[in-house]
């Protein structure tokens, strides 16, 4: 069985940041993608708005907002987003 050296540790360490560092890269471009598709996710959809999670059920059981839900997540398209704000012009 070989020793393990100090080396080896700093060799293990710069590829976990270097695995740790391309995963969070590759979670924010999911998002972006999502984005550019046109669907937002609950969390995404709260923090743009600014409201709560009781706030945005609400608005989906009210029937103000629609929704998709997908394997327990639900997704929302952003042009529906838009009709929310407008004033029936």
């Amino acid at each position: 069985m070989d020793a393990i050296t100090k080396n080896d540790l700093e060799i293990l360490r710069a590829q976990l940041i270097s695995d740790i560092a391309m995963l969070i890269d590759a979670k924010s471009t999911s998002q972006n993608e999502q984005e550019e598709f046109g669907w937002l996710r609950s969390k995404a959809l709260r923090k743009k708005l600014n409201i709560s999670a009781s706030t945005l059920q609400n608005l989906r059981i009210t029937g103000k907002i629609r929704f998709k839900k997908i394997m327990g997540s639900y997704y929302y398209k952003s042009e529906d987003l838009n009709h929310l704000f407008d004033d029936g012009d």
